[in-house]
C-alpha cells in the first residue's frame, strides 16, 4: 500500500489541490478488487451487511449510467482491507496536516464502455453535517485509465477558488463541466483540466474543495475505481445541518446524547498518538 510522501509531493498537493501517484496498491490486489466489484453489483454481500447506498444493480440498473455503491467496505472485506488500511490513513494525514484520519465513506465506481459522465463538483460543498468539514480523497484505479475512457479530471488550483454552493446534476448531466465552468467564470479564471492517466493500481489524492468530474467512457474498456473519502479523526456531527448533502443518510449513526462519531461506522484508520479503532483488525481477519 502507498506509504511514501516526499516534501515535493506535499508542496505539489498544496499548490495544485491534487497529487497523481503511479502506484497506490499492489498489483495482485487488483483482480481481487475487480471480483469484489462484480459481487457487489450483483447484490452478493459477503459480510451479510448491505452497503449504505446501492445506486446500481444488474437486475434493474440503467446500462448507460455509471455504477456506484457507497460504503462497500461494510459488505465486502476485500474492499475494507484497502480503504481501512493504516498506511493509507497515515499518508492522507501527512498530506492534509491532520492529527488523525477516519473513513467518511468509500465509493465503488464502475464505468463500463459507453456509460455517461459524472458531473463536476467539490466534495466538501456537501459536507456541512460534520465539523471540521475538511475532506481528502484517495482515488484508486482498477483499470488502466485514459482521457477518452472517462478517467477522473481535476482543475489545477481550484481548491483555492472562493467557496461555492453545490449545483448541477451528478449522474449523467447534459454538460458535465458546466458547474465548474460557471465557477471559473465568476473568478475570471481559464481552468486548467488535468486527466488522471495511470495504470491499474495507480491513482490520486485530492483536496475536498478541488473541482473534479469525469466524462463519458468512449473507450472499449471499463473504468473501475475504488475511492476513499477521508476526514479528520476529531470531527463531530453538526445536527443543525443534517438536511444538507448526505447528512440524511449518515446522520442515522448519530449517538444519543452527544455529537461524537461512532467508530463502528466511521472508524479511525490512523492517529498520531498510535491509536487505531481496535475492532478493524478483527473485522478484516474474519473468514480468512
Amino acid at each position: 500500500m502507498f506509504t511514501h510522501l516526499s516534501d515535493p509531493d506535499r508542496a505539489r498537493f498544496e499548490s495544485d489541490g491534487f497529487l497523481i501517484v503511479d502506484r497506490l496498491i499492489e498489483t495482485d490486489l487488483v483482480p481481487r478488487l475487480q471480483q469484489a466489484f462484480a459481487d457487489l453489483f450483483h447484490g452478493r454481500f459477503e459480510t451479510g451487511v448491505r452497503p449504505d447506498e446501492v445506486n446500481w444493480q444488474y437486475e434493474d440498473g440503467d446500462p448507460s449510467l455509471t455504477r456506484q455503491i457507497c460504503n462497500g467496505w461494510k459488505a465486502n472485506r476485500e474492499i475494507a482491507r484497502v480503504v481501512l488500511d493504516e498506511s493509507l490513513g497515515r499518508a492522507i494525514a501527512g498530506l492534509a496536516g491532520w492529527p488523525g484520519v477516519r473513513i467518511m465513506i468509500d465509493n465503488v465506481i464502475w464505468k463500463p464502455p459507453a456509460t455517461r459522465s459524472l458531473g463536476f463538483h467539490q466534495d466538501s460543498a456537501y459536507l456541512a453535517w460534520f465539523t471540521p468539514s475538511d475532506l481528502l480523497t484517495c482515488w484508486i484505479a482498477l483499470d488502466d485509465t485514459t482521457a477518452d475512457g472517462g478517467t477522473i479530471e481535476f482543475v489545477r488550483g481550484s481548491h483555492l477558488w472562493p467557496l461555492d454552493e453545490p449545483e448541477g446534476e451528478f449522474h449523467a448531466p447534459a454538460n458535465y463541466r458546466a458547474p465548474m465552468l460557471a465557477a471559473a467564470a465568476r473568478v475570471g479564471i481559464d481552468p486548467e483540466i488535468v486527466y488522471v492517466e495511470v495504470g491499474s493500481g495507480g491513482g490520486s489524492f485530492h483536496h475536498g474543495w478541488t473541482w473534479h468530474g469525469s466524462g463519458a467512457n468512449q473507450s472499449p474498456n471499463p473504468r473501475r475505481s475504488l475511492v476513499l473519502h477521508a476526514m479528520r479523526s476529531d470531527v463531530e456531527y453538526q445536527p443543525e445541518h443534517f438536511d444538507q448533502g448526505i447528512g440524511p443518510i449518515y446522520s442515522r449513526y448519530k449517538r444519543l446524547g452527544d455529537n461524537r462519531l461512532d467508530e463502528n461506522y466511521f472508524p479511525v484508520l490512523w492517529r498520531e498518538d498510535g491509536y487505531r479503532t481496535p475492532q478493524i483488525d478483527d473485522y478484516l481477519q474474519a473468514n480468512n
